[in-house]
């Protein structure tokens, strides 16, 4: 309990002096009753998590505060995104039920859900305003597509029960997230706040991240813990320094959503009007990445600043100007004393980390295998035939969501997840486009969520992303953004200062 005091002073004394230093940036983006009520809600999930015996005290008054927050916000996607990781992902209860021997597992992801996106969507749809509800997108139909293909796979193998019960996690894991942030989104405003939101909650996690690694002291796994629910492997190392992870749960999944944050950022700060600002929230957001010692996030990130550019107005030229500044600073690094340790932390290159790269060999030889054997539908009961890669912590990790999809659904499978992110993609491309001349500042704002998704791709291709939460909220605001396309009047720019240079970089 002791400990769990002062990881608790150390978690709300940074994030204390985050919430005063990024708020008069905050409020450019959004109202001070928004930024306010959402700072307060946080600070009160944090003093609850660490300081409740139970994860059961914890998930009443998390639902309470959350119900009240979510009533008042006029953007629950940015709420969201704000209390996203407000405990780690992997603590929570098995729901028991009569008749039933385990009916869910309970956690701040579903509570999240249950507290703030279900009574969203229920709005959303009961509302007269048919901007929000209104047209069904081929995006859309991808990703209904995709959750009724999971459900129908295992269906002769289940009982009915089951089957509703994995549909009913669907909706309430995946589908309501995509919903409220792909139609509560319905202007410019709202999608610049939920990323103004979720850069506000990086910027906490950034030094907190440091503050592991330097100190090899993982702030929120005492949480969990206490309330039963440990992770036996959650101190990880690379090269005998501490990779953090703060409250996301995983060092790689901390990299992803720093990397999110710095392409968030590379929007967001151009609309401070303040090169010295946008410069210094980029470096903030990289702390946090090389805190996690995270190669893949890194690659990710790279990814979506080159794509930022280049999808951006004049996108040739800049982005030729970027890589020639980028080649010297990368000679420059390589030939300084910490050039050695930089080589040898590359993947393939280095030998730091080597045996993660001979796993993930290992994983795309087996899973080619698998694929080939059953291409089309895919193999629900794969792992069956993958036990020589359990690791030494009784997991087999499939650290390549393309061929995870691949081997449980197959290429048909396959072609509906990856589909839905092309299809998103396409869709902003259109809207940017069509901004091009008329709107410097929205064409802006589609290349950092392009980039972004650009970026996610990648990093799918790295790792896994727990139940896809975060991942169709990503895909959600995406398609808000494409959804601007068909509206003009609703892609306007409005009074909150949007407007910073025209020139973010």
């Amino acid at each position: 309990m002791l400990l769990n005091l002062k990881a608790m002073i150390v978690v709300l004394t940074v994030a204390m002096a985050v919430f005063v230093i990024a708020k008069p940036v905050c409020l450019r983006f959004m109202t001070e009753e928004d930024f306010t009520r959402r700072r307060n809600v946080w600070i009160a999930l944090t003093l609850t998590a660490f300081l409740s015996p139970s994860f059961w005290l914890y998930a009443f008054v998390a639902i309470v505060v959350l119900a009240w927050a979510g009533w008042r916000d006029p953007n629950p996607a940015a709420l969201y995104l704000l209390v996203l990781f407000a405990i780690p992902p992997g603590v929570g209860l098995q729901l028991p039920v009569v008749g039933i021997n385990q009916l869910f597992e309970l956690d701040n992801y579903r509570i999240l859900s249950f507290a703030i996106l279900v009574p969203a969507a229920w709005r959303l749809i009961r509302s007269r305003d048919k901007r929000a509800t209104g047209g069904f997108s081929s995006m859309d139909a991808l990703v209904l597509t995709y959750a009724g293909f999971q459900l129908i796979q295992l269906m002769p193998y289940e009982s009915i029960t089951n089957t509703m019960r994995r549909a009913f996690l669907l909706v309430i894991d995946v589908l309501v997230a995509y919903f409220v942030a792909s139609r509560s989104c319905t202007s410019r405003r709202a999608i610049v706040e939920a990323m103004a939101s979720f850069c506000l909650i990086c910027a906490i996690f950034a030094p907190l991240a440091l503050f592991e690694s330097l100190k090899g002291w993982l702030l929120y796994v005492g949480i969990g813990t206490r309330w039963g629910s440990p992770v036996p492997w959650a101190y990880l190392f690379r090269a005998g320094d501490l990779r953090a992870q703060v409250s996301v749960g995983h060092s790689l999944a901390l990299g992803y959503i720093m990397a999110i944050a710095f392409g968030f950022w590379l929007y967001l700060g151009s609309r401070t009007r303040s090169s010295l600002l946008t410069v210094l929230g980029g470096i903030v957001m990289w702390i946090g990445l090389i805190a996690t010692y995270s190669r893949g996030p890194w690659i990710v990130a790279v990814v979506i600043f080159f794509a930022f550019l280049a999808i951006g107005p004049n996108g040739t030229p800049r982005l030729l100007k970027a890589a020639l500044i980028s080649a010297v600073v990368i000679g420059l690094v390589l030939i300084s004393p910490i050039g050695g340790r930089v080589i040898e932390s590359l993947p393939f290159v280095g030998s730091v980390g080597a045996g993660t790269v001979t796993y993930r060999e290992r994983l795309a030889e087996q899973a080619w295998q698998q694929i080939q054997q059953h291409p089309f539908l895919g193999n629900p009961f794969v792992l069956k035939h993958l036990e020589d890669l359990r690791q030494g912590q009784g997991i087999i990790d499939l650290v390549n969501a393309y061929a995870s999809v691949a081997m449980f659904y197959g290429l048909l499978g396959l072609s509906l997840f990856v589909g839905t992110f092309l299809v998103g993609i396409a869709g902003a491309i259109r809207t940017a486009k069509g901004a091009a001349q008329s709107d410097a500042d929205l064409r802006w704002l589609g290349s950092a969520l392009i980039a972004c998704m650009v970026g996610t791709l990648v990093m799918l291709g790295i790792g896994s992303l727990d139940r896809g939460q975060t991942l169709y909220a990503f895909a959600g605001l995406l398609a808000a953004y494409a959804r601007l396309g068909a509206s003009p009047e609703r892609a306007r720019a409005d009074s909150l200062g949007m407007r910073g240079r025209e020139d973010p970089v």
